[in-house]
């Protein structure tokens, strides 16, 4: 019986035929992603712009009420509350931005807590107020800023590491591969205004992780086929590699994405965005290695002699000398 294939050992896609339509597209699509995010901007959840953060637990009760109170808190107006699990089933938080004007107002968020806790205990005498915490917009603001210091250091590192592997030329193919993965996401979350949190970093930091695998996989391909096929075509080559290590690619990306699909759809609201986050990472980072990591290294003249050593004029004696011998 023979082993069903995804992909057929003799598969032959011509993917750089195209490599220069789908870079302007992939330009065009990155120009579209910052110029959505600085118009735009990011819904930035508590965790960047401060908050309350009112923790709950329910004595009485083996599981909290989450899907209920959650509806009842979003319809006292102050916008979609995060509830989340805090140690027991039945101990929760309640994260919720700063109403507006509350800078210059305090009594404002002070206001909101009340109305908050009211409607906690209302219909639920067990419910215990374990405390409330204020998150400033000022330490939020140097919580975002040191979240995006930690995907460009991310990327650099990745960027470095991947130089001292192969070649620089390679180095600077991931990182853009890299750059144009997050910048995607990015824009997908100025488009949608899905809230971004540090859950969304997360996201971000794994999508990093997956992209520069699926990169690596792909360069080392190339970096054998370029020291056993010299004299192939560039283009030739690459197409070669990307087709050889094709079938690793798909089964990856496939079983990843089968999983997060099913997340997407049935899994609770509050990962929907980290796991939005990481289904579109899956596509991007998938058609960078191919379509953006591989097709640069053409225009940064990596070529069949890359990877062979410079031979100096006493090494070319000393092998004239033993071929003469």
């Amino acid at each position: 019986m023979k082993l069903l294939k995804l992909i057929p050992d003799n598969t032959n896609i011509r993917f750089l035929r195209w490599r220069v339509p789908f870079y302007v597209i992939s330009l065009v699509l990155m120009a579209a992603s910052v110029g959505l995010v600085l118009t735009k901007g990011l819904n930035l959840g508590v965790d960047f712009v401060g908050g309350q953060m009112i923790r709950v637990t329910f004595t009485q009760s083996a599981a909290a009420p989450v899907a209920e109170l959650r509806e009842n808190v979003g319809a006292l107006g102050y916008g979609d509350p995060i509830i989340q699990q805090f140690g027991k089933p039945n101990e929760i938080s309640i994260r919720m931005k700063l109403p507006e004007g509350s800078e210059g107002q305090p009594e404002l968020a002070d206001t909101m807590t009340r109305k908050i806790v009211a409607t906690v205990r209302e219909g639920h005498a067990d419910a215990r107020i374990d405390g409330v915490d204020s998150v400033s917009g000022k330490v939020s603001g140097e919580l975002f800023d040191t979240g995006m210091k930690a995907l460009l250091a991310a990327m650099f590192a990745v960027a470095i590491y991947i130089w001292v592997r192969f070649e620089w030329q390679f180095g600077v193919g991931a990182l853009f591969s890299l750059v144009h993965d997050v910048t995607l996401t990015l824009g997908m979350f100025a488009l949608t205004q899905l809230e971004f949190d540090l859950n969304i970093v997360a996201a971000l930091l794994t999508l990093i992780g997956y992209s520069l695998n699926d990169t690596i996989v792909v360069y080392d391909r190339i970096r054998e086929n370029l020291k056993k096929y010299r004299r192939m075509p560039m283009p030739e080559l690459l197409d070669l590699s990307v087709n050889e290590t094709l079938s690793r690619t798909i089964v990856t990306s496939g079983s990843l994405l089968i999983t997060l699909m099913a997340l997407l759809l049935l899994g609770p609201d509050v990962i929907f965005g980290f796991t939005a986050a990481i289904t579109l990472g899956i596509f991007v980072g998938t058609y960078s290695s191919i379509y953006m990591a591989a097709p640069i290294l053409i225009w940064l003249k990596v070529t069949g002699d890359s990877f062979v050593p410079t031979e100096t004029d006493v090494e070319r004696q000393e092998r004239l000398a033993r071929e003469q011998g």
